[in-house]
């Protein structure tokens, strides 16, 4: 998943809906353009966890972090609620891929990682954490992570900025301004930690990066509301701004919530 839902933000059905079906009707578009987490991080959580027997991967979308993790754990469950997402993701022998909210099917004090990229602020904290205490082993560690605005150069950041702002203002789901936040609003039962920075650096050519907001969930639903005119204005503005280069390096931010539960 990507791109919230919370206690007191979202609950129950409305929230199991919207974490289900917000992705689907774009998940081919959503795996091909999506950026690669960086090596290290998944060094990190492995250093923190208590041991590599399983790791748990919730809302795994294109099961990218899910594979990162197979690096590092025996056993990895990536879970989603799309079939569709499930999909686009690719095979691995130590991947399992179940379609689930948070009914991980896992083993009481089974895992010892429990790992969200891009997707904790879709979930309902307390039916998530519920399910998380259940499975995780003494000590085990949970860490949320997401990335926010990337820069380019300045001409092209002044352009997205505006699209991401004004643009496509109207067509942000509520809880997007968590990621905005860095999730420093959601109440988590964790012992936190600070971790190490960590960003993403990916060389994109300006199809790729196009690529990569038409995968936005706010994209997909301007197209639906007949924005298509001003998805491609942006697009235009983009490409005139970056010029010859075949690519050009893209960099996101990252941050992370991270600790033992309690």
């Amino acid at each position: 998943m990507s791109d919230g839902v919370t206690a007191g933000v979202g609950s129950g059905d409305a929230a199991s809906r919207s974490f289900a079906h917000l992705f689907s009707g774009h998940a081919s578009t959503y795996a091909a353009f999506r950026p690669t987490y960086p090596s290290e991080l998944f060094a990190w959580l492995r250093s923190m966890a208590p041991g590599r027997a399983q790791a748990w991967d919730v809302g795994t979308g294109n099961g990218q972090v899910a594979c990162a993790l197979a690096s590092h754990f025996d056993a990895v469950l990536a879970t989603d609620p799309s079939a569709e997402q499930l999909a686009a993701a690719p095979a691995h022998a130590r991947v399992t891929y179940r379609v689930a909210t948070y009914d991980s099917g896992l083993p009481a004090q089974s895992t010892q990682l429990v790992a969200v990229g891009q997707a904790l602020h879709w979930f309902d904290l307390p039916s998530f954490f519920a399910e998380v205490q259940r499975v995780m082993v003494p000590g085990g560690f949970f860490a949320a992570f997401a990335y926010v605005h990337s820069t380019v150069m300045p001409e092209v950041d002044a352009i997205t900025r505006h699209y991401h702002d004004v643009t496509c203002a109207d067509h942000w789901a509520p809880e997007h301004h968590l990621i905005r936040e860095g999730y420093r609003s959601m109440m988590l039962p964790i012992v936190e930690v600070e971790a190490p920075p960590f960003e993403i650096r990916v060389a994109m050519s300006v199809e790729q990066y196009l690529g990569f907001h038409r995968s936005w969930s706010a994209t997909q639903r301007l197209l639906k509301a007949g924005g298509e005119g001003s998805v491609l204005a942006f697009e235009r503005a983009v490409r005139d701004a970056w010029g010859a280069a075949p690519q050009r390096d893209v960099v996101w931010p990252m941050f992370v919530r991270a600790g033992t539960i309690r």
